[in-house]
């Protein structure tokens, strides 16, 4: 694992650079994984998204060669060495509220870095801990993501089109006191508590890996991104996960294929509807119908999902 403290120097001497490929180069040679992501955009133009993150001078170069203006992916978690909080402002959803709460609580005051995003939300850099895995998360209610193994960010000087108007990604603040690790599940219970689960056997429980689907639905590429998100979210309703649950599982996945997260939230919602009891047919004999999309028949993506493991 990359030391985070190096990354977040590099990520400073790069920042408000106006050249995208030269500022790609640089985060490489200071050890930094990365790809290149749509320009003005954040759906990766690799195969397999942050998955394919490297450091490799020749290969970034190659990359930002054929698009000089490909914006910056960078993995998080254990491939670069810190994750980050995703304090999200779009339409009706603004984070800064519960980014405030958790500041309040003494959650958060190990960010290294704070980075204004072009919505005008704030991505927090924090170094991973070596050895602990910390899966990225969304707290969809609070406006507020985790990113952290699983996941990536659009790092900068990456940029974006709002409103006709061209905005940076750009640190807008350093750490003013000492850096040190987030704990992400308890920020996450913070900030969107969950009622406990009820009991469930072994056997239902090892139905569906929710983690591995994640992985399997990360992998879709154009064509195959809605239909495999919905696929998936079938299995985890028919597991009797609870929709937020699954949304949180799945939609970090769904946004490293390249959806976004008015498309997942409707996927999901669609996948639960399809997957309720079937009503009562209106005359005898009739056969209630059944999610084209949801059964197991030779056209639905199970089949490529058995052949990854699922």
């Amino acid at each position: 694992m990359p030391d985070p403290f190096d990354v977040l120097a590099a990520l400073i001497r790069v920042d408000r650079t106006p050249d995208l490929a030269a500022a790609a180069r640089s985060l490489a040679a200071a050890g930094m994984p990365v790809f290149p992501c749509e320009p003005d955009g954040k759906r990766p133009l690799t195969r397999r998204g942050f998955l394919d993150a490297t450091s490799d001078p020749e290969q970034v170069a190659a990359w930002w060669s054929r698009t000089p203006e490909a914006n910056i992916g960078l993995p998080t978690g254990a491939p670069s060495g810190v994750v980050v909080v995703d304090v999200d402002v779009h339409g009706p959803v603004d984070g800064r509220a519960a980014w405030r709460r958790a500041s309040e609580a003494g959650l958060v005051d190990g960010a290294g870095l704070l980075v204004r995003t072009p919505t005008g939300g704030a991505h927090a850099y924090f170094p991973a801990t070596a050895g602990v895995e910390q899966r990225s998360w969304q707290a969809a209610s609070a406006g507020v993501d985790f990113r952290g193994d699983g996941g990536y960010i659009i790092a900068p000087p990456s940029r974006r089109t709002i409103d006709g108007t061209v905005r940076c990604y750009e640190i807008a603040d350093l750490a003013a006191h000492s850096v040190g690790p987030v704990d992400a599940a308890r920020l996450r219970d913070f900030l969107d508590p969950r009622p406990a689960a009820p009991a469930r056997s072994e056997s239902a429980a090892a139905t569906v890996d929710a983690e591995r689907l994640a992985a399997w639905v990360a992998s879709r590429s154009e064509g195959e991104r809605n239909r495999g998100l919905f696929w998936a979210a079938c299995r985890l309703a028919e597991n009797g996960t609870p929709p937020a649950d699954t949304l949180d599982a799945l939609g970090p996945a769904a946004v490293q294929a390249g959806l976004s997260e008015r498309e997942i939230a409707t996927t999901v919602r669609s996948a639960y509807r399809a997957t309720q009891p079937a009503p009562e047919p209106a005359a005898a004999g009739r056969a209630p119908t059944t999610d084209r999309w949801c059964s197991r028949s030779a056209s639905s993506p199970v089949a490529s999902a058995g052949r990854a493991g699922l």
